[in-house]
C-alpha cells in the first residue's frame, strides 16, 4: 500500500501530490462510516433511557447518567489522547479508536450492572473527539486547499446522517426488541470502519518533529482558545433547544408524541443542509461562514421562542436550527489554520468543546425552565449565547487582523 504524507501540515501539500478522486472519495466514505457510527451511539442513548432505567432497576434521571459519562468522556479522550498518541501514524490511531469505540459499545450491550454500563459508557467516549479530529486531518490532507472545508464536512456528514437515520432506527429497533441491539449494531458498525480504514485509507509517515510537547504548544496559541470558546459558548443554543424539544413539542406546541420523531427528523434534514452549505461557504469565507452562523443563530432561535406554540412555526423553526451546524466544518478547518504544527490536538478539542456547548446549553435551558419560563424559552437562551459567541468571535476577528497587519508592516 502506498504511502502519503498526511501527516504533513494540510496548507502546504502541492496539487501534484494529492491522489486520485477515487482513493480520495473511498478515504471520505471510510471516515464518514466511523462518523455515522459514532452519532448514532451518542444520540440513541437518548431514546432508550426509560429502557436502560427498566433493566438496571434506576429512575429515567438516574440513567440519564451514562449520557453524562459519555459526553465527560469525549471532553476528556479528545486532548489527552491527542497528546499522547502524538508520535502515532493516523491511520493506527483511527484503527485504534474505532477499535475500543466498537468495543465499548459491545461491552456496553453485555454490561452485568448499571455501574459497569455507566463506566463503559465512559470509556466509549473517549475516542470520539480524537476520532474526529484525525479524520478531518486526514480528510483535509488529501484535497487541494481550496477543497479542505468540504473534505471535512463529507467527514462529519456520517454524524449528521446519524442523526437523521441512524438514531431513530436504533431507537425503533431498541425500543421494539431489546435495547443492547443499539448498542450491538453501533459496535458492528465500529468494526466495519476498522475494515474499510484498514483497506483504503493509505499508510502515512509520522514526522521526525512530532512530539507531545509541540502538540502541547496548540494551547499556547490565542486563536486556539478563541476558536474553541467559539464552539463551547457560541453553539450551545442549539443544545439548550433540541435538550427539551420534546416537551416543546408536546406542551408548547400541543402536539402528540407521535409528532416528536417528526421533530427529530426534521432536525436531521437540517443538520444535514447545514453541513452541505456551510462546508461549501467555508472554502469560500472561513471566517465570514462562522460569524455569519452566529448572527444566523439568533435570528432562527428568537424565532423559536416566539412561534413554537404554531406547530408549523415549530417544524419550520427546528429544521433551521439544525442549519445552524454549518458551523462545524469551518470551526475544524479554522482550528487547522490557527494550530500551526499542533493540529491534531486542537482538531481534536473542537469536539470537547461542542461538548461543553451541549452542557452549557442543557444546563441553561434547564434553569429557565425551573424559573418558571416555559419550554419555549429555551430558544432565548440559544441565542443569548450565540450573541455571546459574536464577541468571542470578534475577539478572534480582531486578534486576526493584527496579526495580518504587522506582518504586512515586516514586509515592507
Amino acid at each position: 500500500m502506498s504511502q502519503i504524507a498526511i501527516n504533513e501540515p494540510v496548507e502546504i501539500q502541492p496539487d501534484a501530490e494529492l491522489p486520485s478522486a477515487t482513493t480520495v472519495a473511498l478515504v471520505q466514505l471510510a471516515l464518514a462510516c466511523g462518523g455515522f457510527g459514532i452519532g448514532t451511539g451518542e444520540f440513541a442513548i437518548m431514546g432508550l433511557l426509560p429502557n436502560v432505567a427498566e433493566t438496571f432497576s434506576v429512575t429515567t434521571p438516574q440513567a440519564g447518567y451514562v449520557i453524562s459519562a459519555y459526553a465527560l468522556g469525549v471532553v476528556i479522550g479528545a486532548p489527552v489522547i491527542a497528546v499522547l498518541a502524538a508520535k502515532m501514524a493516523r491511520r493506527t490511531l483511527l484503527l485504534t479508536l474505532m477499535l475500543v469505540f466498537a468495543a465499548g459499545n459491545i461491552l456496553s450491550a453485555v454490561a452485568p450492572t448499571f455501574e459497569s454500563f455507566t463506566f463503559l459508557r465512559f470509556v466509549t467516549g473517549l475516542p470520539h473527539g480524537a476520532y474526529f479530529g484525525v479524520a478531518a486531518l486526514v480528510a483535509a490532507s488529501m484535497v487541494p486547499v481550496y477543497r479542505r472545508a468540504r473534505a471535512v464536512g463529507r467527514v462529519m456528514l456520517g454524524l449528521t446522517v446519524a442523526t437523521l437515520l441512524g438514531t431513530p432506527l436504533t431507537t425503533f429497533f431498541g425500543q421494539s426488541l431489546d435495547w443492547q441491539v443499539a448498542f450491538w449494531s453501533v459496535g458492528i458498525v465500529g468494526l466495519l470502519t476498522v475494515a474499510l480504514i484498514w483497506i483504503y485509507v493509505p499508510k502515512d509517515r509520522v514526522s521526525e518533529e512530532a512530539s507531545f510537547l509541540r502538540e502541547l504548544g496548540a494551547f499556547r496559541r490565542p486563536q486556539v482558545w478563541l476558536t474553541l470558546g467559539i464552539a463551547a459558548v457560541g453553539y450551545g443554543g442549539m443544545f439548550a433547544m433540541f435538550s427539551y424539544i420534546a416537551s416543546t413539542t408536546t406542551e408548547v406546541a400541543m402536539l402528540p408524541e407521535s409528532a416528536v420523531p417528526i421533530m427529530l427528523v426534521l432536525f436531521g434534514v437540517g443538520m444535514n443542509a447545514g453541513n452541505f452549505i456551510g462546508s461549501w461557504l467555508a472554502d469560500k469565507s472561513l471566517l465570514g461562514t462562522i460569524g455569519g452562523s452566529l448572527v444566523y443563530n439568533i435570528v432562527v432561535l428568537t424565532t423559536f421562542s416566539l412561534t413554537a406554540a404554531n406547530p408549523y412555526m415549530l417544524g419550520l423553526s427546528v429544521f433551521l436550527v439544525g442549519c445552524g451546524f454549518a458551523a462545524g466544518p469551518a470551526l475544524q478547518t479554522r482550528l487547522m489554520d490557527v494550530a500551526a504544527d499542533a493540529q491534531t490536538l486542537a482538531a481534536a478539542s473542537n469536539h470537547s468543546a461542542f461538548n461543553i456547548a451541549n452542557a452549557i446549553g442543557a444546563w441553561l435551558g434547564g434553569l429557565v425552565i425551573a424559573w418558571g419560563y416555559g419550554f419555549a424559552a429555551t430558544g432565548y437562551v440559544g441565542a443569548a449565547l450565540s450573541f455571546l459567541g459574536l464577541f468571542v468571535f470578534a475577539a478572534s476577528f480582531r486578534l486576526e487582523r493584527r496579526g495580518r497587519s504587522q506582518q504586512q508592516g515586516a514586509s515592507a
